[in-house]
């Protein structure tokens, strides 16, 4: 099963997911590619220039890529390759390709109430007040058409979001 991990900046996506995968070490966390420097801290990727980034994209190593926020990011197909589940830190926007190309994809949609977003996104320093409201504007973005998602609101105790985000990624009951 591919899990694809999405929602607002701010929402503890890559907290949560790091939180599952001690919990769940069967899980196989996709580091995505980023044109960010490595060292520009938050979640675990591989930070690439631009030129590196369509070079590999010229040379069709990403199952999956997107542009957000003026940075390319891209899924490397090689790390889709052994068994098992896998979750990734997506891109709602990216939702319809990512369809397409993981048939088996699951959504999960993490999120948390405007007020703690705000308060996250201010507290790790990279954006300024005007970037903040932008990406709040955009916590509101609904999913594509035809893309359903289960919701864990990560809202209150590292634990308890954890412990949702779990819950979510267990198999579907027919």
């Amino acid at each position: 099963m591919i899990f694809a991990i999405v929602g607002p900046s701010g929402a503890g996506k890559d907290t949560l997911i790091a939180g599952a995968m001690v919990e769940r070490p069967d899980l196989r966390l996709i580091r995505r590619v980023i044109t960010r420097p490595s060292a520009a801290g938050g979640e675990d990727f591989e930070g690439v220039t631009e030129a590196e980034f369509n070079e590999r994209l010229l040379h069709g190593d990403f199952a999956l890529h997107w542009q957000a926020h003026g940075l390319s990011y891209g899924i490397p197909k090689a790390l889709l390759q052994a068994p098992g589940d896998v979750i990734f830190n997506g891109s709602r926007a990216a939702l319809p390709e990512a369809a397409k190309v993981f048939p088996d994809l699951r959504v999960i949609l993490v999120t948390a109430p405007d007020h703690i977003l705000a308060a996250r996104l201010a507290a790790r320093g990279r954006e300024s007040e005007a970037d903040i409201s932008q990406r709040l504007t955009r916590a509101a973005f609904t999913l594509p058409e035809g893309i359903t998602a289960d919701t864990v609101v990560n809202d209150g105790a590292l634990e308890t979001g954890i412990a949702r985000l779990l819950a979510a990624l267990q198999p579907v009951k027919a």
